[in-house]
This record gives C-alpha cells, structure tokens and sequence, in this order.
C-alpha cells in the first residue's frame, strides 16, 4: 500500500444481502462479512465494501485514501482547507478519518496502524 493512493472505495446499501446477491452474479465478487451492517468485497479490481444505511442514498461512494500517519494526514487536510466530519477513529482492520473537500466532496483516510 502506498500513501496518499486511492486504496478503497466504499458503497452505501439498504440491504446487505440483496446487494451481495447482486454483486456476487453478476460480477463474481466475493465476500467478507463484518458484523451485520458492513460487508468488505474483492475480486472487483479495488478493493471496497458496503455500509448499511436507512437514510436516502445521494452519492452512495465513499473513496477511501491510505496513509501510514493517520495524525499528521489529518492535520495536512486541516491546513490544506479541509473540513474533519470524523475525527480519527477506529473500526475491524484498522483507523480512519472523513473530510469535506473545498468543494462538499466527502472522503476518507485509513491506515492499517
């Protein structure tokens, strides 16, 4: 994994299973289940996954960077003009922050560390 690359990308669903069947058929993903509301898939040219939600899906993507210093990315994005709607937290795998870009686009920022 390199820094400051597109690493992940991450899809709203309303209902996980449905969205796996689809997915699975009709382009041979696979599968790993996190609990009962996140699902991680492979074998799609980038590697991503599908949140649950109930809310109205918009702009269902979310484009998930890596960097090894969470902290210090984070604090580039502030300086830089970005606004954190998630602070750094953690999840299964690893640690992550969301920012608005300059222009409302919403992103993340993961690390394995």
């Amino acid at each position: 994994m390199e820094n400051n690359y597109i690493n992940y990308v991450e899809f709203k669903a309303h209902n996980i299973d449905a969205i796996k069947t689809f997915y699975a058929s009709a382009f041979d993903w696979k599968f790993t289940d996190y609990g009962p509301t996140y699902v991680a898939f492979s074998e799609s040219g980038l590697e991503g996954g599908f949140e649950l939600t109930e809310d109205r899906i918009v702009n269902g993507a979310l484009i998930v960077l890596f960097h090894k210093n969470l902290e210090a990315t984070q604090s580039k994005v502030e300086v830089s003009g970005g606004t954190i709607v998630k602070a750094i937290f953690s999840f299964p795998g690893g640690r992550r922050f969301h920012f608005i870009d300059p222009s409302g686009n919403e992103l993340a920022v993961w690390s394995d560390q």
